[in-house]
């Protein structure tokens, strides 16, 4: 062989290992970073799959029954936000309305966490007669509401932690 094919051969087997280290840290800076979630401050619930979500027909078999609480101590005034204390979303706030919070991993929910212990439609906070509840859609890991497994509906008190995978929520005023 001549030398300039032994020097072109080692300038193809440098280049090659090259691509490999700069595939393999970008492997690498993925696992530990996750995906980006580009814009998350400023997301805000998009209006056709709220109404979707808000008209969603209630199973019979996990309708919640309303109850009534005095509203002395809630002053009122019901819960205005959602706020995310825990996790990688700390600090984002969703504006509560009249139609319910989706919370998981798919796009179209209205709070979506990049979190592999949540499910793709994991939970579901709506309002009901003047309260807030919580509903677990599911989800394999389970929704908490103040270190209690959710199995059906349940009331979720202002400032009372939710713990949907990985994230804490809040339901605050």
């Amino acid at each position: 062989m001549s030398e300039l094919t032994i020097t072109l051969l080692r300038l193809g087997y440098l280049a090659l290992l090259w691509v490999l280290v700069l595939f393999a840290i970008g492997v690498l800076r993925r696992d530990l970073y996750g995906t980006r979630i580009t814009d998350r401050r400023r997301r805000k619930a998009v209006p056709a799959v709220a109404a979707a979500v808000a008209t969603e027909p209630a199973r019979p078999e996990t309708a919640p029954t309303p109850i009534r609480t005095p509203r002395s101590t809630r002053g009122g005034a019901g819960p205005s936000r959602l706020v995310v204390t825990e996790g990688p979303l700390r600090g984002t706030i969703v504006p509560l309305g009249t139609s319910a919070v989706l919370i998981g991993r798919a796009p179209s929910c209205t709070l979506v966490l990049d979190d592999d212990y949540s499910s793709s439609r994991h939970a579901r906070i709506f309002p009901q007669g003047g309260q807030w509840f919580v509903e677990d859609l599911g989800s394999t890991n389970g929704t908490f509401v103040a270190d209690q497994r959710v199995e059906a509906p349940t009331p979720v008190p202002t400032g009372t932690p939710v713990r949907v995978g990985q994230s804490v929520l809040e339901l605050q005023r």
